[in-house]
């Protein structure tokens, strides 16, 4: 980006970012709350994964292989410890921030995740924490869920390329994605921590809820050497989830049961979890300034 359209950017960023951290903006009807609780976090250390890349991949027309790629860490992962409750959802909805969620209004609502929430929603809670704790924190990209879930990282377990001169190749997988479709649903989110903390110590990673990550959807026409340098379509109207496998959401659906699963098994239930950056937030140094 040329100097001067990057200087234009910052100010105009400024030009209203300043007006909001003093308080002269209106947060579209929300009114600021309590301050939100600390949460737990875990704070994995750097490190390199193989990742399978999420996307349709194409060759030749036919389905591909997704390509994996070696991915490194070079920081510290700070991810929350447990996924967003429904308590701490509502806290969002009191402030005005975030829509109700769907699901159970049970007396246990609140030692749960939240579940019966949007791409959307999530994004929108993830602003409002942010605003609200002066810290940056936002949904992870698929790749660092996949790094924070460790050994319960599944991927998409189908997304295997069929051999023209292997017709079982393509027989298994259909005969393995029927398996996954005949599965019986497990609805009823359970309590934060039933499912136990994995080895980096993160718990319910690839429960029964699927966790909304900001990687885009994309589907790939690879080159004549199956690498990803080729043509490449990217819809952000739907995101990946990832969980006990890996799907595609389109990001206003609450409930992937109900046919909005845009690619892959449906999941029980879409909640969320969110990481935190190191550097403080825009809205904390702006506050600073404001002293």
């Amino acid at each position: 980006m040329p100097h001067h359209v990057a200087e234009a950017v910052i100010g105009a960023v400024a030009a209203v970012a300043l007006p909001v951290a003093i308080g002269l903006v209106d947060w579209a009807g929300s009114t600021p709350g309590p301050v939100p609780g600390a949460v737990e976090t875990v704070a994995i250390a750097p490190g390199t994964i193989e990742f399978p890349l999420p996307g349709e991949f194409l060759a030749d027309g036919r389905p591909a292989a997704a390509p994996s790629r070696s991915v490194r860490f070079d920081r510290p992962l700070h991810i929350m410890a447990d996924q967003v409750s429904r308590a701490a959802y509502g806290e969002c909805v009191t402030a005005g921030a975030c829509r109700p969620a769907d699901g159970t209004n049970s007396a246990r609502a609140a030692d749960i995740p939240v579940t019966g929430v949007s791409y959307l929603d999530a994004e929108a809670y993830a602003v409002w924490y942010s605003r609200t704790t002066g810290e940056t924190w936002r949904l992870p990209s698929a790749a660092e869920w996949a790094f924070a879930a460790g050994e319960r990282f599944a991927g998409d377990p189908f997304a295997v390329a069929d051999d023209p001169k292997n017709p079982a190749v393509a027989w298994i997988r259909r005969y393995e994605e029927e398996a996954a479709a005949r599965r019986e649903p497990d609805p009823q989110p359970k309590p934060l921590g039933h499912y136990g903390p994995n080895t980096h110590g993160v718990r319910d990673m690839a429960g029964n809820v699927w966790e909304w990550t900001s990687t885009c959807y994309s589907r790939v026409r690879l080159d004549s050497e199956l690498e990803t340098n080729a043509r490449t379509t990217e819809n952000c109207g739907v995101h990946v989830a990832e969980g006990r496998h890996r799907t595609y959401m389109s990001d206003f659906v609450r409930d992937g049961k109900s046919g909005g699963c845009a690619v892959g098994a449906p999941p029980d239930n879409l909640g969320f979890r969110l990481v935190r950056d190191d550097a403080p937030g825009w809205f904390a140094r702006l506050k600073a300034l404001a002293r």
